[in-house]
């Protein structure tokens, strides 16, 4: 809804001139009519009193109203929203990806790892209102980005993402673990963690169910997702004539990572190819939506302008009244 403001409010205390000026121009009036008496003015009793009598009061109250106007011009009315409460939505959540070598296979496009951080951005980009962090594993786990609501920079960081960065290896219950420790003493409604990985857990010193307990004791989601194909995928293998592709089995641990979804309230996706994964993301938005309370408003509007132009017509008409038509009047 729309409400009109001042911006120079206390300049309408002038108003409280215009009754004042009223006040004294009836005065004025009364003793300027006062009665006279002539033995010979009997016939001026007769006389009737033209329109132009009237209407130099018209044209005082002209002259009042022009004032008032102006008094108005300069307190700045403007047009603004009102402050409105909306719900929006929004939660903390940190991304754990698996950047092992594996992550490189060609069963998506243009490899696992690639299309993951495709998806992943567009989720990202999804929720303005979410507070977002990344953490990356394979051998061993970092953080790339913690918590935050510049999605920029965490968009532009998880483009930066390769595999190689660190030990090769899936240490699931490793990377589990680091996400959780970004996120544990977050003070939201609602904690999430998305885990995607693609193998079995194989290296680090923490194990991934005792990581899911301890994201169960924090009160934090996990949602899991398996990437790969089923069957077999091209793989890279490292030769004496550098890098190839090899057909090898998709190993996941799917059990594992079911396991890990229901021990902490959240749920186990398999993507098998690009679509697959984005419907996964899509599930997860559809499935994590908190209500957190906003306040907004939009911009100021000036709106003086049309008591600008009604007093400078009234201006005008007094004017134009008082020097043509009553020209001649003393």
């Amino acid at each position: 809804m729309h409400n009109i403001v001042f911006e120079n409010g206390w300049f309408l205390w002038f108003l409280l001139a215009i009754p004042l000026l009223l006040t004294y121009y009836i005065y004025r009036q009364g003793k300027a009519n006062a009665p006279v008496n002539l033995s010979t003015a009997g016939f001026l009793l007769n006389g009737r009193r033209t329109f132009r009598h009237y209407l130099r009061h018209i044209l005082f109250g002209l002259r009042l109203l022009v004032i008032a106007l102006v008094i108005i011009v300069i307190a700045r009315p403007q047009n603004v929203d009102k402050w409105q409460s909306s719900t929006t939505e929004g939660i903390d959540i940190v991304l754990a990806l698996d950047v092992s070598g594996s992550m490189l296979a060609r069963d998506f496009t243009p490899d696992r790892l690639e299309a993951s951080k495709n998806v992943a951005t567009e989720f990202i980009s999804s929720r303005p209102y979410d507070r977002m962090g990344l953490t990356v594993f394979s051998g061993e786990s970092f953080t790339e980005c913690p918590l935050t609501t510049d999605h920029a920079v965490l968009i532009n960081l998880l483009r930066e993402v390769k595999s190689g960065i660190i030990e090769d290896g899936t240490a699931i219950g490793v990377g589990l673990a680091t996400a959780i420790n970004r996120i544990k003493d977050s003070n939201a409604i609602s904690k999430v963690i998305i885990l995607l990985t693609d193998g079995v857990n194989n290296r680090g010193s923490i194990d991934p169910v005792t990581a899911a307990e301890i994201a169960k004791t924090f009160g934090i989601r996990v949602y899991t997702i398996g990437v790969g194909s089923r069957g077999y995928a091209d793989y890279p293998v490292q030769t004496p004539f550098g890098m190839r592709y090899q057909k090898m089995q998709v190993e996941i641990d799917e059990s594992l990572l079911q396991h890990i979804a229901e021990l902490t309230g959240g749920q186990y996706f398999r993507a098998v190819d690009n679509n697959s994964l984005q419907q996964v993301y899509n599930e997860i938005d559809k499935l994590e939506k908190s209500k957190i309370e906003t306040r907004e408003h939009s911009r100021r509007d000036e709106v003086f302008m049309p008591w600008a132009m009604a007093a400078l017509v009234i201006l005008s008409l007094e004017l134009l009244l008082r020097y043509l038509l009553m020209k001649n009047m003393s």
